[in-house]
């Protein structure tokens, strides 16, 4: 199986460029079932999960040419009314197809998702949303079936329990198509649910709020395709920034929007790290010993909890005792075992969902395996810190949503294979 290898102890140099941000471009392609005519999106990363889900709008009937970094999209005249499970269980993203397949056939049938490593990410809001907007919804054969009304799908006011990205963007997307006005109260406010909504804009669509607790959508009766360009991926920039920390580094971060990192920049200036904007990007300058502190995940605009295992391997390596509260997922402290293998001092405690870190310690090569998309993140961070040879197995994890991760971070000096 395919598995990196990291000889660590060389602080990162040089620039490094973002590409575009893989959770706003999974929706956006979904949401290219909509129009009645071809869309071409704009940086889209090569990564295994935009594969996965082009391959579930190839299954529906829509044709794609990728030309470098852009993506020709032809939606079907008639779309088929199934995402089937092979693509389903690779990916929970998929599952964002039922919006746009409801609002253009009247009826989807997805298969059910499943469980996730990092926790449960369960689709009864998405399902609320459906059946607010008057869907029936049915059960079987491991797949949920929804089926619109006889006069289609109405607008209707929808208030989440929870403010979940996933439902907030598969509402948007059947909304927009939908008669009358929806609201969506305690909406996902994360900057890629608010590239969504401009996406769907730019097609035709009415939403004001994006971005806010509050979403309006006036429903319309067709969307056209059009050319746009999805947002630099924050969670990319992120892990490059604290590469820069953990390696007392010096790196320029391109292509990042300042205000979508704000809570790291806010905690890795706690722990002494210099974080200047320049050259309309972020350098980040790490320093010899980082002081610790605390922290708690929470929805945008709080702290990410795409970042958490990164800063934990950062913290692990600092002066002090730090504690990281993770109030997002209930199991996303896997890579904390593999962390420890390498010399941290890391508890779990609070039932699992706090994690007390002390440090600094210093760190050295074993061999690790990524649990996760961010775990292994984490651990590849930790092994450009460490002495001698980290190899970090089960890669494919990581390869999900860092393009060109190896390339890059050799550009910046590190000694990865």
């Amino acid at each position: 199986m395919e598995h990196l290898v990291i000889r660590g102890g060389k602080p990162l140099s040089g620039t490094v460029r973002v590409s575009g941000s893989k959770n706003a471009v999974l929706p956006i392609i979904a949401a290219s079932l909509l129009p009645n005519s071809p869309c071409t999106l704009v940086d889209i990363p090569d990564l295994a999960d935009v594969q996965t889900i082009c391959q579930v709008l190839i299954h529906l009937g829509a044709e794609i040419e990728r030309s470098g970094s852009n993506l020709v999209i032809h939606p079907p005249e008639k779309p088929a009314a199934e995402a089937p499970y092979d693509f389903v269980r690779q990916m929970r993203a998929s599952f964002l197809v039922m919006g746009p397949l409801l609002a253009r056939t009247g009826q989807a049938t997805v298969s059910l998702p499943g469980g996730c490593a990092i926790g449960t990410r369960p689709i009864d809001l998405h399902l609320k949303g459906m059946h607010m907007l008057g869907a029936d919804i049915e059960y079987g054969y491991g797949c949920v079936r929804t089926i619109a009304g006889p006069k289609g799908l109405q607008g209707e006011r929808i208030y989440l329990d929870f403010p979940s990205v996933g439902a907030t963007e598969n509402i948007m997307m059947a909304a927009s198509l939908a008669s009358g006005v929806t609201v969506i109260e305690n909406a996902a406010e994360e900057p890629e649910v608010v590239d969504l909504a401009n996406f769907l804009s730019a097609m035709g669509a009415k939403i004001k709020g994006a971005g806010t607790k509050v979403i309006k959508i006036t429903g319309v009766t067709k969307l056209k395709g059009v050319k746009y360009s999805v947002i630099p991926d924050r969670i990319e920039a992120g892990t490059f920034m604290v590469a820069a920390a953990i390696t007392g580094g010096d790196v320029l971060v391109e292509n990042v929007i300042i205000d979508h990192v704000k809570p790291l920049i806010a905690k890795l200036g706690e722990m002494g790290v210099i974080v200047n904007e320049e050259n309309g990007g972020i350098r980040v300058v790490g320093c010899t010993e980082c002081r610790s502190v605390d922290l708690k995940t929470m929805p945008y605009p709080g702290f990410p909890t795409d970042l958490q295992p990164q800063i934990m391997a950062l913290l692990a390596v600092s002066r002090g005792t730090g504690i990281v509260t993770e109030t997002v997922f209930e199991n996303r402290f896997m890579h904390v075992s593999e962390l420890k293998r390498m010399g941290a001092r890391i508890k779990v405690v609070g039932a699992g969902r706090s994690a007390v870190i002390q440090g600094p310690v210093n760190l050295s090569g074993a061999y690790v395996k990524a649990t996760d998309l961010r775990a292994g993140a984490a651990l590849v961070l930790a092994g450009l810190k460490a002495s001698g040879e980290t190899t970090v197995g089960n890669v494919h994890h990581i390869l999900r949503g860092y393009e060109h991760l190896v390339e890059k971070l050799r550009g910046l000096g590190a000694d990865i294979n």
